[in-house]
């Protein structure tokens, strides 16, 4: 499991090392020079003769870069450092004089042309200890560089130290300037920003140094590997049967939509439940004809999943078996118009409900419970946003994207990347529903037993957006139907590990 930590976490867990005189900068910024010296070989250059900006802010940020510079020329490199504060790292300015670093000139000509002839730059204008957005003068010359990035024919190599300029690092915001970059180099620790849309889409690679630190037990933000995965699927054993595997209830799909019902009870039957059950008049004869083992009507069930397909007008038809559920104390799916339930009624839910609203749907859903939030507000910082709407429900929120971000009213963030965007078509959410739906059935009479979720409902919804992502990635070019097909590769590639 990939853990994040926030900023001061990392911070506090630094000074202790600091306080024993753990030399974590030297450490800090010879790993940032070996990783640009790593990306240069990857393009077939030597650090000999190449050319390095070293762009050098403040604080110890401004230090890491600083000194990863000196280490560079010492082995050849041509570097020149663009000071962007009066109160430069000391040791970090002087052992670059020392080594042979040219210090650029003030003044925007002097900045481009260096710009321009470098074929790597480090970024160290600000660390992690700063909000954006930020200010003049640093965020003329971050907008400045980014422009210049981009207009380059020939793309330089950016290494951020820590963290891009200009992101939230924390929150995963882009509130003004910020220089993108092709590898962050961060240290300690990954932080939220890092892993989380929309500031992740403009890290590049994150790689992350392992300086000793003791961090908190419980991190803010972390993301499952297929490793993590595997710990969480049950291999189905001699003395099971369909009952313990688990059985999943669908109340999905309509007479204007009906194939949500076939999509929903694909991606559920793929992920190899015991049982699915479906509850959708309209729709039955239609989804029998696609997946006969599909037994109709309501019954038995370890877990329910219900709105996919379903108009927001035909919405009260869910309530009953929403009720059954939570009478229950068994995990349910709310997707789309499921969702329409949620504005006036249902105002405390427990964890074992599980939302899956796009942002769209997230921002009238907390429109309707009071917050005032726009789609646009939840795009520009939608970890905030699924904290707030886990914490204004009671229930697990997976808020769907690019990457999938899951809140729970306690615990970390998960954040699931894809590993491409393959999974943007039509259709895909309500496989989403289906397969996430399966996985909480198979641990459904277990927090039925407990009373509340501790944290395993945002457990599960990871797991499946890890699943629905990596059968997405495999089945290009695609459609809906493709990542059904593909969700038991997925599941078998996490299971060999």
């Amino acid at each position: 499991m990939l853990r994040a930590f926030r900023s001061a976490e990392v911070r506090a867990a630094e000074e202790p090392l600091l306080a024993e005189g753990v030399p974590l900068m030297e450490r800090a910024s010879f790993a940032l020079a070996t990783v640009v010296a790593d990306e240069l070989r990857a393009r077939g250059h030597l650090v000999t003769g190449s050319h390095i900006l070293v762009l050098a802010g403040g604080g110890n940020n401004g230090g890491d870069a600083l000194l990863a510079g000196a280490y560079l020329a010492r082995r050849g490199a041509r570097v020149d450092l663009v000071v962007l504060t009066d109160h430069a790292h000391e040791e970090g300015l002087a052992a670059a004089r020392e080594a042979g670093c040219r210090i650029v000139a003030p003044g925007t000509e002097a900045l481009i042309k260096a710009a321009r002839y470098a074929g790597v730059w480090i970024d160290g204008i600000v660390g992690i200890g700063i909000t954006p957005p930020l200010r003049e003068p640093l965020a003329g010359v971050v907008d400045l560089l980014e422009n210049e990035r981009l207009r380059c024919p020939d793309e330089p190599i950016v290494v951020a130290a820590d963290c891009p300029s200009g992101i939230g690092v924390d929150d995963g915001s882009l509130s003004g300037p910020h220089l993108t970059a092709t590898v962050t180099v961060t240290m300690g620790a990954a932080k939220p920003g890092l892993l989380a849309p929309p500031a992740s889409r403009v890290c590049g690679r994150v790689e992350i140094i392992d300086l000793g630190l003791d961090l908190p037990g419980t991190p803010a933000l972390a993301s499952l590997t297929g490793a993590d995965v595997a710990d969480l699927l049950t291999v189905p054993g001699p003395n099971d049967h369909k009952y313990t595997r688990g059985v999943v209830l669908l109340g999905t799909g309509s007479e204007s939509y009906p194939g949500a019902a076939i999509l929903s009870v694909g991606g559920a039957l793929a992920a190899g439940p015991g049982m699915v059950r479906l509850d959708s008049p309209d729709t039955a004869g239609l989804v029998l004809r696609s997946y006969p083992e599909v037994v109709t009507g309501l019954g038995r069930a370890q877990a329910t999943v219900l709105g996919s397909g379903v108009p927001a007008t035909e919405a009260d038809r869910l309530r009953a078996p929403l009720d059954r559920a939570l009478e229950e104390n068994h995990p349910v799916v709310l997707d789309a118009g499921a969702l329409e339930l949620l504005k006036e009624d249902y105002t405390d839910l427990p964890s074992t409900v599980v939302l899956t609203p796009h942002a769209g749907e997230l921002a009238e859903l907390l429109s309707a419970r009071g917050e005032g939030l726009t789609r646009r507000d939840v795009e520009a910082a939608p970890i905030r946003a699924a904290r707030l709407a886990a914490t204004v429900t009671g229930a697990t929120i997976v808020l769907k994207g690019a990457t999938d971000l899951i809140a729970g009213p306690d615990g970390p963030v998960y954040a699931q990347p894809a590993p491409s965007h393959w999974k943007a078509t039509a259709g895909a959410g309500d496989v989403y529903a289906g397969l996430l739906g399966t996985l909480l059935a198979s641990i459904g009479d277990e927090v039925a037993r407990a009373g509340r979720g501790h944290g395993r409902p945002a457990l599960m919804a990871a797991a499946a957006s890890w699943i629905h992502s990596e059968a997405a990635d495999s089945a290009r070019p695609i459609r809906a139907t493709d990542i059904i097909a593909r969700i038991p590769h997925a599941i078998g590639k996490a299971l060999r590990g």
